[in-house]
């Protein structure tokens, strides 16, 4: 796990017991806990103070509720008069629902500090600039005080002329933070605030460049550093057994974290440990691939043992039985009005294959309806539960796209010869053969990435999956997998789950149309047309006068 501490799940036991044992629990002393949590309330007493933190910079583990304690800040700065260091506060992140949550957050701190305000609403905030829209959806408290909290869900162009206190959160998945940062640090002219909060993503990434200077003592700005264990040793497992009305233990604690750590596996120094990683920097946002899991959804996995050819016929049989048994009982379970898109990432010996089933709702939010991953499996077999899956879709697979690189293609090939090959997206067949190019992630890649930011992509909750999407970096500003593997010996993947979903995106959004008829009759006062069919099929005798199918037999669409 690279620069994680290796220490034990007992070990950490232990060491909790004997730090209790000399230092007694808060509760046990005055009864409830502090509101906030040490770092918490050391992070607020700092900012506290603008003369002497007028920029603060912290790089943060995650899941240790830094934003809530920011929350809190921001209510006491916004809720102040003016002779009393009173501000507006400007809230910017990545998602919309990260500034949900702090809005949030800060309406229910209002109402604990008694502070007098309106409810939080939506609004737009005007950018003032003269390039493109010039306004942004945003979430507002205001305050009796006369200063509002605005928490803005994209980065602003544009912060000329603002005041107060600006708190960039996740800073490292914000785009253009070296931009971003520039603009805020203007707010420090007129006695302003700068906050740059965030767990890092990559060595290269503006927000470690940054803490880099102010370590190098480059610049004069505050520093704080938070990681996981720090935030454990300071109460932060035990407010959640409080939160969730559980006893707190040593072991307890201790497993957590260890749950916590193999959640993140590989990328664990980074989100959790503060350590940022050789790479440039992961293409999604770990909480915004979490926010996207909302499926109770069982991913279908099958590996063969390295001997299986050299089985006979009936031991082959008997390693498939179980896997087949499995798919069939996942296909006849899935709701076969929508459309649906396939991908297909093909590997036979080192990787995985996945296969990625898409069920396009009305609201064209994508949906994973089913996933398969194969380890060992020859191609005959890969081409055999392909095609079961697609036989049973088939009357709604708006398209299907298959990794046709390298072996692949021999996958794609047979693929298309059964339902026929796309050669452009204007064609007709429904399989689309990619042979990966760094134009083709370039063009392709973003789309799935705003599917992601806007909400519109449900999955699986999969610790895997989500491995293999923060396994995407940003190479060169083109989104790739590098050639580097993760996950143990004999069971590493290469972003795989990724891959199969960019192929299964990008196959939904190719044109297509379907259309069902219905006989268009006959004309007024006349017979049946020429050439017509009772199905309302015309043949070379049509007349002029036609009926469009758009009665209420008619289903068509173009995405």
């Amino acid at each position: 796990m690279g620069n994680t501490a290796p220490i034990t799940a007992s070990e950490w036991a232990r060491a909790r017991r004997d730090a209790m044992a000399v230092m007694p629990r808060l509760v046990d002393q005055i009864g409830l806990p502090k509101v906030l949590l040490p770092y918490q309330a050391r992070t607020v007493k700092l900012l506290d103070s603008v003369r002497d933190c007028s920029a603060l910079y912290i790089e943060k583990s995650r899941r240790i509720g830094l934003t809530w304690g920011l929350a809190a800040y921001a209510v006491l700065r916004a809720g102040r008069q003016r002779a009393h260091g009173g501000m507006d506060v400007m809230y910017i992140s990545y998602s919309r629902e990260m500034t949900r949550e702090f809005i949030d957050a800060c309406a229910m701190w209002a109402r604990a500090f008694n502070i007098v305000g309106g409810d939080a609403e939506e609004c737009l905030f005007d950018q003032g600039d003269a390039e493109g829209d010039k306004s942004i959806q945003a979430f507002r408290i205001r305050f009796a005080s006369g200063f509002e909290i605005m928490a803005l869900s994209s980065a602003p162009r544009g912060l000329r002329g603002k005041q107060g206190v600006v708190i960039i959160d996740e800073a490292a998945f914000v785009d253009n933070l070296a931009e971003l940062i520039k603009a805020a640090m203007a707010f420090l002219m007129w006695g302003g605030q700068v906050v740059v909060c965030s767990t890092h993503d990559g060595v290269d990434n503006p927000f470690n460049q940054e803490i880099k200077e102010i370590l190098a003592g480059r610049k004069p700005y505050a520093h704080l550093r938070i990681d996981l264990d720090q935030a454990l040793k300071q109460g932060l497992f035990e407010r959640i057994c409080l939160v969730k009305g559980e006893e707190w233990s040593p072991e307890a604690e201790a497993e957590w974290r260890e749950k916590i750590i193999a959640f993140y596996g590989d990328g664990a120094d980074e989100e959790l440990f503060c350590v940022p990683s050789a790479s440039s920097g992961s293409w999604l946002p770990g909480p915004l691939i979490e926010a996207r899991m909302t499926l109770d959804l069982p991913v279908l996995r099958l590996e063969l043992p390295p001997n299986y050819l050299q089985l006979d016929d009936l031991a082959q049989a008997a390693l498939l039985a179980p896997f087949m048994e499995e798919l069939d009982a996942a296909l006849a379970a899935l709701d076969l009005e929508p459309h649906f898109a396939f991908g297909f990432d093909f590997a036979r010996v080192a990787d995985l294959t996945v296969g990625v089933l898409l069920a396009i709702e009305k609201a064209v939010k994508r949906r994973l309806a089913l996933c398969f991953e194969l380890r060992g499996v020859p191609g005959k077999e890969q081409k055999e539960i392909t095609a079961r899956v697609l036989d049973h879709v088939r009357a709604r697979l708006v398209g299907a796209a298959f990794d046709a690189t390298g072996m692949g293609w021999t996958v794609a090939e047979d693929m298309g010869r059964k339902y026929g090959l796309r050669e452009t997206a204007e064609g007709s067949g429904l399989v689309h053969a990619i042979k990966f190019s760094e134009d083709w992630y370039r063009v392709h890649m973003p789309p799935l990435k705003s599917r992601f930011e806007d909400d519109l992509i449900a999955l699986a909750r999969d610790t895997e999956h989500l491995a293999d999407l923060r396994a995407v970096k940003l190479i060169r500003g083109v989104p790739r997998v590098p050639p580097t593997r993760t996950g143990e010996t004999g069971k590493k993947r290469h972003g795989d789950f990724a891959i199969g979903l960019a192929l299964a995106d990008f196959a939904s959004r190719m044109r297509w149309a379907e259309y069902d008829y219905r006989s268009a009759g006959r004309p007024p006062g006349g017979d049946a047309l020429d050439g017509a069919d009772t199905d309302g099929f015309f043949g070379s005798g049509t007349r002029d006068w036609w009926q469009p199918p758009l009665g209420p037999g008619y289903r068509g669409g173009l995405i």
